[in-house]
């Protein structure tokens, strides 16, 4: 496989999904009519990072917890091949629009897409606005905010998902130019970068305090390449970023995406993949931190599928999301699982 790329990525091996091993472990649905809002997901075409159609999205949703809503997050994707560099990511747009559309036109109950977050280089200042009423336009009023990573490995960790964003980006003049009129415009900014970074994000967000940032992932604590052995040191400097973060009271924080393969939990590839109890106890007190520092009403959950996908099955994740919520208060966990999503992207 060649070089791929997605968010300034590069991509080491090949990515594929192995469906009949996550289908191994199959689990009753705990809290099965638990209303929830998969606030980050992917759609990629057969030539995308990880292929995840339409159809591959609402199996996953239909396949036994009760999914009634979803945010498409942008993957670079479809993109216009030709014109101006600048708008060539409205073909992203486009071609989720028409997908969401379907899943709006359709009456047997099936998750919607109703809410978009797309991509364009916010260090375009003064021209921030018409890109964001383009986007609103082509999305067909489905538009909710940017997300422009600020994820820029370090040399030499060998991880499997190299980012490459323009090391600093947080402290580029245009770049918190374009933060604040997206603010200022009503929309909110997400970022997904290493544990390492999360100081950058919280500088960042005390920079721009008028504009809601969402903090994807959790930080993802990186488990692998220079930091395998490390998992307790890394854990302890992702705890003091995580409360930095939260510090901030303009920022909510995703509860998921914490097995991508550079996390290092080390289920891909194994005879059998994780089942849900599995995951709540090699997961549970990273996911309780976040929910301690940023509270239930600033904390959403995410699949990150299908990226989380090559480790895990939908019915494992949010099984095990809901296990690690259980005795928390009905409002609380109505308010991570779908009342925030609400709120924070007007759905």
């Amino acid at each position: 496989m060649s070089d791929s790329k997605y968010e300034g990525l590069q991509i080491a091996n090949p990515l594929t999904l192995e469906l009949e091993w996550l289908a191994k472990v199959q689990e009753d649905i705990f809290d099965p009519e638990r209303v929830i809002i998969d606030t980050h997901h992917h759609l990629w075409s057969e030539a995308g990072l990880i292929p995840y159609s339409l159809d591959d999205f609402l199996a996953d949703t239909g396949s036994g917890h009760n999914v009634v809503k979803s945010v498409f997050m942008e993957c670079h994707s479809n993109y216009y091949t030709d014109g101006p560099e600048h708008l060539r990511s409205l073909g992203e747009v486009a071609y989720v629009t028409e997908l969401a559309d379907r899943t709006a036109a359709d009456t047997t109950g099936q998750a919607e897409i109703a809410a978009l977050v797309t991509a364009f280089d916010l260090r375009q200042g003064d021209g921030v606005e018409d890109l964001v009423n383009r986007h609103r336009e082509v999305s067909k009023g489905r538009f909710r905010g940017i997300r422009q990573a600020l994820a820029n490995a370090r040399p030499g960790e060998g991880l499997l998902l190299e980012a490459a964003s323009p090391k600093d980006i947080h402290k580029d003049p245009d770049f918190i130019k374009g933060m604040r009129v997206l603010g200022k415009m009503g929309h909110s900014y997400e970022s997904w970068h290493y544990h390492y970074q999360n100081p950058e994000f919280a500088e960042l967000a005390r920079t721009v305090p008028e504009t809601t940032m969402v903090l994807d992932h959790i930080g993802t604590p990186v488990g692998t390449g220079i930091y395998a052995n490390k998992r307790d040191e890394v854990f302890e400097e992702w705890k003091k970023g995580i409360a930095e973060i939260a510090a901030c009271p303009n920022t909510i924080a995703k509860l998921g995406g914490f097995s991508m393969p550079d996390n290092g939990m080390g289920w891909a590839g194994r005879d059998m993949p994780p089942s849900s109890d599995e995951v709540v106890a090699a997961q549970a007190k990273y996911y309780l931190h976040v929910i301690e520092c940023f509270t239930p009403e600033r904390c959403m959950f995410e699949s990150n599928f299908p990226v989380d996908k090559l480790e895990l099955s939908y019915q494992v994740y949010w099984n095990a999301m809901k296990k690690i919520v259980k005795d928390f208060s009905e409002d609380e966990k109505n308010a991570m699982f779908s009342g925030t999503a609400t709120r924070v992207y007007e759905l």
